[in-house]
């Protein structure tokens, strides 16, 4: 095999950093240069394991950066955001009418109307209000209600 470019070399660490596999970088790389690799040579390209503990600085700090802007771009990741997963499931569901297959389109449904509802969130709502009025919160203070409760503190003390 001959040797690599920098280009492919930079596609390649910046697969791995995205927590691709070896072998989807591998499957990648043969898409888009055309050049088939093997698993073995993805992995000496990745500076967390041990094939890749001889693999040059660039690369290291290359794969750094793109592994923190991977993990701060949540949004950078479809399937993260709700727009996206409902235009899928709504895909999914027509497909799944035109093939006439009602559970999973039932079941698609469910899902769709759970991810509207936010049931797949760790949002809680929060009323502050219990049954019995007790732990409502308070009311705020009318001028007069203040200058009574002002009155009964200056006679008392």
């Amino acid at each position: 095999m001959s040797t690599l470019t920098n280009e492919v070399k930079a596609f390649i660490v910046q697969g791995l950093a995205t927590y691709m596999t070896p072998t989807q970088v591998a499957e990648a790389v043969l898409d888009e240069f055309d050049i088939t690799i093997t698993r073995q040579t993805v992995a000496r390209h990745d500076p967390t394991k041990v094939a890749g503990k001889d693999v040059g600085q660039e690369w290291v700090d290359l794969f750094n950066e793109s592994r923190k802007a991977f993990q701060e771009d949540l949004q950078a990741i479809p399937i993260a955001n709700k727009a996206y997963r409902m235009t899928v499931l709504n895909r999914m569901t027509v497909d799944a009418e035109k093939q006439k297959n009602r559970p999973l389109v039932a079941s698609l449904l469910e899902q769709a109307a759970k991810e509207m509802g936010e049931v797949f969130t760790n949002k809680q709502k929060v009323d502050n209000v219990s049954s019995d009025g007790s732990m409502s919160p308070p009311q705020p203070l009318t001028p007069d209600a203040a200058q009574a409760i002002s009155k009964d503190l200056d006679d008392e003390y």
